[in-house]
């Protein structure tokens, strides 16, 4: 973690010395993930819930999936560039280092200016928790939701990358489930079908960053009707991914082999 923090600020140090381009950045990344809000916003203005959720609930969905996945976006997703690695011959040079791979790659060209998109998630999170009048005794499982969420996230860039020692650009294989997870959960998934939901709790955990909780936050029966336990669960999805993600990732740098570049 100590040598992770220190590449992730030497870029961050690397992109300030161009402090208009960084301010630029930041700022349109946070009004582009607000164009995400602005849609929500023209769907109520036609309806008064949506799947059965009013406005407030549903930008408390947007909000804690949004924070989780803008934070492993942010730390994280570079584990998608592994295969550029491959190909150029860099990831030779990342084994030999006295560090971990997955540091190495996703620390490599870390980009401060996504921390627009973290602000923006927090924000709607934090004005949509001012609207709801959630019991102080069911708080604390807002903080656990983003926690697990960003594990989740960052388990599914890992195993996306640990796919790229196979098949070296398959990049877009692992956005397909994070950014398009990321805009799954951004309604209440009572909006799908029920055999998407099952998949998405069964099989791929996405339901278990803001959905499952988020239920027990807002004290609402799942709409499918299923296990009322599934609301506590999402730790435990959270660590069997991360788990299948760090053996998938140890696999595939052992089968790993130089190109000889």
């Amino acid at each position: 973690m100590r040598v992770y923090l220190l590449l992730i600020w030497t870029w961050t140090r690397a992109a300030a010395r161009y402090p208009a381009s960084f301010a630029l950045m930041t700022a349109a990344g946070t009004v582009t993930a607000g164009l995400d809000v602005a849609v929500i916003w023209v769907v109520f203005s036609n309806t008064t819930t949506l799947g059965g959720f009013d406005v407030s609930e549903v930008m408390f969905l947007y909000g804690a999936g949004g924070l989780a996945f803008s934070i492993a976006d942010l730390l994280f997703s570079n584990a998608d560039r592994v295969g550029q690695h491959i190909r150029a011959g860099t990831l030779d040079a990342m084994l030999v280092r006295p560090v971990g791979t997955f540091v190495q790659v996703t620390a490599d060209r870390f980009t401060p200016h996504r921390a627009g998109r973290v602000l923006q998630a927090a924000i709607v999170l934090g004005v949509a928790l001012a609207r709801l009048d959630v019991p102080g005794s069911r708080l604390w499982m807002i903080p656990v939701m983003v926690v697990c969420g960003i594990v989740i996230f960052a388990s599914i860039w890992a195993l996306g990358g640990a796919l790229q020692f196979l098949l070296t650009d398959s990049s877009e294989v692992a956005n397909a489930f994070t950014y398009g997870g990321a805009t799954l959960g951004q309604y209440p998934l009572s909006v799908y079908g029920a055999e998407l939901v099952r998949g998405v709790t069964y099989v791929l955990p996405l339901a278990f960053v803001n959905w499952q909780p988020g239920l027990y936050v807002l004290d609402r029966a799942d709409p499918l009707g299923l296990p009322y336990a599934l609301r506590f669960l999402s730790p435990v999805a959270a660590a069997a991914l991360a788990v299948a993600a760090a053996l998938a990732w140890r696999a595939g740098v052992r089968r790993y082999r130089s190109t000889g570049s």
